[in-house]
């Protein structure tokens, strides 16, 4: 028997389709398990997960995902996480919180750097500073400053919450899962109930944390190139202190229904919405236990061939019914005990419920009477396949990816493994569809047409919710004061103080210095360079980076936008989709979409706006993106040919229903993404990029789309004329630019390749157009349906004369971890803030997230310069900030975002020898530069303009307070 460090090898496996070998260990004395994934990922990844279901929805397994790592026995400072955010090179640093398990999860590809995140996590969750206190910051408390104050509640958790419970989109896919799970954990919100989370009592909260919080309750994860050896030394030394103890902490299956369920919600909706009401419909279907490996990957395959594609025919008869605007619905769901599919529309009339449902129903009877098309097979199982060979997980670190995926099976006593080795599992069902008629359709007729453990959930829009809801809370606060005696209220009014002193109290010198941090000494000095080669083809420039791609190509085709007229780039986002979802001359976008999913990873539309250095002038253009193996590239370049030559555009009722579901998506995202929304408003003001990126996926988009359907429906004529004119004046090899990342080899076979495609496309000469800056007012109160607000200002600085410096990065990221995290989310109770600094523009924003308040915010963001011109930085602290600069200048990235950043940065015109002097003056860093940015600050206190994205009762208590300060205005 091996043992490694009080661990003894369970099993040890290869999966060599990930180019790695698995290690399964259990621990001796407490039976905690360790799965480690060794192979050769710089990006190390480590995870401990415990199972914690909760039994009631005050969230308290979300508040203790929050309060675990507010300050521990090793490390007794308020906030070790925010330490770590301040001074770690750390490529993944959070927490989680999941219906069923909460997970801590963390990546560097720093080895030291990684021990320290590791230890300082371990020690959170074993050994938590749970404190009255931390509950209160993090979940919720009653606050009264004053005896004649109202009562109110505050807590980072409960607003999160109650964003949450704003936005229609998630309370669709929550309200469609707990529908499911009527009696079992799945049926409750472990992320918490806004009306429930001041239920919750310090005893359930710090019982919660001693009944699931042991190591025989953990699962314990390792990825990468880690030392085994230390990593379980490390790992041994917390879990020796414990005990093997039963956790009854198992999920039981729900009892299958004999019957389907019809259920009704409501969501908020303003009173301007409500002229045209639209709700929601879900159909959701229980399906067997996620631990059945062949079956969870064929469910998925089946829900790709059912909605992953434009053309799908799930989607496409939803779509095609005009029956709502966009699809909603989890599609297939397995991260729980059991896997459950859910589909449906948004934007639908609600007196169309039984016809989207019958349509639904219909659409899959009719596929198992038919037969699914061979065609939408074929490119179901080539996507998946090629989605598990690339691991292509974005800004996710690999392992993280691997440690959910082991979890859905792990957490509940299965093979870790069943998920993650993939090739025996695809092999079989891919045996299947050869040796089985109709595989996927009896699937369907099976798991979902003899189903009887369905619900049909309908979500309907309720004018005036918000108002009631919160009234009803101003009332329950007010019976609860009411009862309260005069010695009772004054302890709430003491113990506000008291949080608040708390609060606003440094962490000590001493208990700071218990946080592990690297030397200056341990960064590189030297910036990573990817290889990029550049040359010319015919007038078009062609970018090359060799990097080991595992034999993938991955290609970016632009078209510059600046060929265009300004008043036809609100299209752009549109006409990139219609490009690969609206056909050709000679197929159907069925076709199209099936051709590309059965011989490509992939190929979509995007756009890259950004400022160019020392120059007033954008660099916008329209890129498409493919990615494909080296044997099948010829196939991507052809379809892209065959899309950008012989598009059919005047196929009006598709691209109306595009239209439609852009409109619906640019409407969901204003609750969940409402900073990034106000952030974007506030840019938009200072450089001609960011008021584009405004103009094409902002507030002033969403307008736009809305207009749009309108004229799609009253004046197509005039709407087609622009698409044609677009595309007549864009897709031009004059105007083009090509961005290839791949290895040299295969860069031999596919250069021929990519010179005949740049010579087919057309040449012409063009103009390039100006496109003058557009005014908005600078002061804005728009207006949503939320129970949160978001609130901005911003500045430029250049304007003002202060001239770049790297620091700025390092002060920047320095004033969002401490002073604004302490004031806005700490002690505002707002989920979150951020400080962003744009060194092409100069543009300085402060912006919250799903924030209870609003000029309170704003005050806090316009005494910034006080907090750094009074700041005593310690030698550990300016260190702590300048390796968590250098953090972001080393963001680990997979090859393919390796070179499309590369070729932003040539867009942008910025160097290598530019990006080092940065890494320089980041490096070089004093406690000066922080005083004299202080002084910089000022202006934004007395120049910067806001906008606030929030209630309509919060914009308008502003206004009572400063008349016509702010422009109003309804957006929801």
């Amino acid at each position: 028997m091996t043992v490694i460090h009080g661990f003894e090898l369970i099993s040890e496996q290869e999966i060599p389709e990930l180019k790695t070998k698995a290690f399964f260990y259990r621990h001796i004395k407490t039976g905690a398990e360790i799965l480690s994934l060794k192979n050769g990922d710089e990006n190390k990844v480590f995870g401990i997960t415990f199972r914690t279901p909760p039994s009631d929805s005050t969230g308290v397994p979300h508040i203790l995902e929050h309060s675990v790592l507010c300050g521990s026995r090793k490390f007794p400072v308020k906030e070790p996480f925010v330490e770590l955010l301040k001074g770690s090179l750390n490529t993944f640093l959070n927490a989680m919180t999941y219906p069923d398990k909460t997970c801590y999860p963390v990546a560097s590809q720093n080895l030291r750097d990684f021990y320290n995140l590791v230890d300082v996590y371990l020690d959170a969750v074993f050994h938590p500073r749970l404190t009255p206190f931390v509950l209160q910051q993090e979940g919720w408390h009653y606050e009264l400053e004053n005896e004649k104050d109202p009562l109110t509640i505050k807590g980072v958790v409960f607003n999160e919450m109650k964003g949450a419970y704003s936005s229609p989109d998630s309370l669709i896919n929550e309200y469609s899962m707990q529908s499911l799970f009527p009696d079992t954990t799945y049926g409750l919100d472990s992320g918490g109930d806004p009306r429930k989370i001041p239920n919750l009592t310090f005893e359930q909260f710090a019982g919660f944390h001693s009944k699931y919080y042991h190591p025989s309750n953990a699962r314990i994860f390792f990825y990468g190139d880690d030392n085994s050896d230390e990593s379980f030394r490390i790992v041994d030394g917390y879990l020796q202190e414990f005990d093997r103890v039963e956790v009854d902490s198992d999920i039981s299956l729900q009892k299958p229904f004999s019957n389907s369920k019809r259920i009704i919600r409501s969501f908020a909706a303003s009173d301007e919405s409500a002229k045209t009401p639209k709700g929601m419909i879900t159909l959701n279907w229980l399906l067997p236990e996620t631990s059945k490996k062949e079956l969870n990957l064929a469910m998925h395959i089946l829900a790709f061939i059912l909605l992953g594609m434009p053309g799908a025919p799930l989607r496409k008869a939803l779509i095609d019914s005009g029956l709502g605007e966009d699809l909603v619905g989890a599609g297939i769901e397995s991260e729980l005990k059991q896997m459950f599919f859910s589909i449906g529309l948004k934007g639908i009339d609600l007196d169309n419920a039984d016809k989207i449902k019958d349509l639904i129903i219909n659409t899959l009877r009719g596929l198992t009477q038919k037969g699914i098309d061979p065609g939408t097979i074929k490119a179901a199982l080539n996507t998946i396949e090629f989605s598990l060979r690339e691991n292509n997980t974005g800004s996710y670190p690999r392992g993280l990816s691997l440690m959910l995926r082991a979890l859905t099976t792990w957490l509940h006593n299965q093979d870790p493994l069943a998920r993650i080795a993939f090739e025996a599992p695809l092999n079989a069902i891919k045996l299947g569809v050869v040796e089985k008629d109709h595989l996927f359709e009896d699937m369907i007729d099976k798991f979902i047409l003899k189903n009887p453990h369905m619900t049909c959930l309908l979500l309907k829009p309720e004018t005036g919710l918000i108002a009631k809801e919160k009234e009803a809370e101003e009332k329950k606060l007010g019976k609860t004061k009411d009862k309260m005696d005069s010695a009772e209220i004054q302890a709430v009014i003491d113990n506000t103080k008291a949080l608040k002193k708390a609060q606003e109290k440094p962490d000590a010198p001493e208990a700071l210095a218990t946080i592990p941090i690297l030397k200056l000494q341990d960064l590189e000095k030297m910036n990573k360079i990817t290889p990029l080669e550049t040359m010319d083809q015919k007038g078009t420039p062609v970018l090359y980076h060799d990097l080991f791609t595992n034999g993938i190509a991955y290609m970016d085709i632009g078209f510059n936008l600046h060929s265009l007229p300004q008043r036809y780039l609100p299209y752009i986002h549109l006409f990139g989709r219609a490009l690969f979802e609206i056909g050709t001359e000679k197929e159907d976008y069925v076709a199209i979409t099936q051709r590309i999913s059965s011989r490509t990873g992939g190929i979509y539309s995007t756009t890259h706006i950004s400022d160019v250095k020392a120059s007033k002038e954008s660099t916008s253009w329209l890129f498409i993106r493919g990615k494909a193996m080296l044997d099948h590239t010829s196939d991507m370049l052809e379809i892209i040919r065959d899309v950008l030559m012989t598009v059919k555009l005047d196929n009006r009722e598709r691209f109306r229903q595009m239209a439609l579901e852009a409109k619906a998506r640019a409407e969901q995202k204003l609750v969940p993404e409402g900073h990034r929304i106000i952030n974007m408003r506030l840019r938009s003001h200072y450089s001609q990029a960011d008021r584009i990126a405004e103009e094409t996926s902002g507030l002033s988009y969403l307008f736009f789309l809305r207009k749009l359907v309108a004229d799609i429906d009253q004046n197509w004529t005039s709407v087609l004329s622009n698409l044609k004119e677009i595309h007549r004046q864009l897709i031009n090899q004059n105007s083009m630019l090509v961005n290839v990342t791949l290895d040299s080899k295969g860069w031999l076979s596919f250069q021929p390749q990519v010179k005949e495609f740049i010579d087919s496309i057309p040449s012409s000469i063009g103009n390039r157009e100006e496109w003058p800056m557009k005014g908005l007012p600078e002061f804005e109160g728009l207006t949503i349906p939320s129970q949160v607000n978001y609130v901005g200002k911003g500045v430029n600085l250049y304007e003002t004369g202060y001239k770049y410096h790297g620091s700025a990065q390092v002060i920047c990221r320095f004033l969002r971890n401490s002073w604004l995290w302490d004031r806005v989310r700490v002690q505002g109770g707002a989920y979150g803030s951020f400080c962003l600094f744009d060194r092409l523009t100069g543009t300085l924003t402060m912006v919250s997230y799903r924030d209870p308040n609003t000029l309170n915010t704003i005050d806090i963001f316009d005494q910034s310069a006080k907090f750094l011109r009074d700041i005593d930085l310690s030698n550990d602290e300016l260190t702590k900030a300048i390796i968590g600069a250098i953090g972001d200048i080393d963001d680990y990235k997979l090859p393919d975002a390796r070179g499309y950043v590369s070729m932003s940065q040539y867009l942008a015109r910025i160097t290598n020898e530019e990006r080092q002097q940065i890494r320089d003056e980041v490096l070089g860093t004093t406690r000066d530069d922080f005083k004299n940015f202080a002084n910089v600050l000022e202006a934004f206190k007395t120049k910067g303009i806001v906008k606030i994205l929030g209630s309509g009762k919060a914009i308008e208590e502003i206004s009572e307070t400063k008349p016509g300060w702010l422009n109003v205005m309804n957006v929801l």
